[in-house]
């Protein structure tokens, strides 16, 4: 899967090769986006270390939030964060309860949330059981679908 660095800012553009990055959507409560975009990072699976050795620099992370919460039944159902990994390694972050917990740098766009039903005919990813992919927590997908929830959540 591979992209033009004229998607990319100009920090983006310095990251890597054309032909290394790579596109991902990352399944996460939309709190925990929030706290990672307020930040300039991406935690997945409560801090967990092998998510994170998945991405490489300059590979685009998408967030999508079946929920609000973690405890909240109702659901939500967007694309909640778009943005870049930055950093080479994953880092460790020592926590208030003790836990140490891993985490990537990520350059976040300025993005609206959308709703994954109004873009579902126009991703390839979301043809077949596409639920299954979710439960994954994190997978793969193409730069055309990466293209169509970039520009409907940045508008570029």
């Amino acid at each position: 899967m591979t992209e033009t660095t004229a998607d990319a800012t100009p920090k983006q553009a310095a990251l890597v090769q054309p032909e290394q990055i790579r596109n991902w959507i990352g399944v996460v409560s939309r709190d925990d986006v929030r706290q990672g975009v307020s930040g300039g990072f991406v935690m997945m699976e409560q801090g967990k270390l092998g998510p994170l050795l998945r991405f490489n620099p300059g590979d685009w992370l998408i967030f999508y939030s079946p929920r609000a919460t973690l405890s909240d039944r109702k659901p939500l159902k967007k694309f909640t964060a778009i943005g870049r990994v930055t950093d080479a390694e994953p880092y460790q972050v020592p926590m208030e309860t003790g836990k140490t917990v891993f985490r990537r740098d990520i350059d976040w766009m300025k993005a609206k949330e959308v709703q994954i039903s109004d873009l579902s005919e126009k991703l390839d990813f979301m043809r077949g059981n596409w639920g299954m992919l979710t439960r994954r927590g994190l997978f793969e997908i193409t730069d055309a679908d990466r293209h169509v929830i970039r520009v409907a959540m940045t508008g570029e």
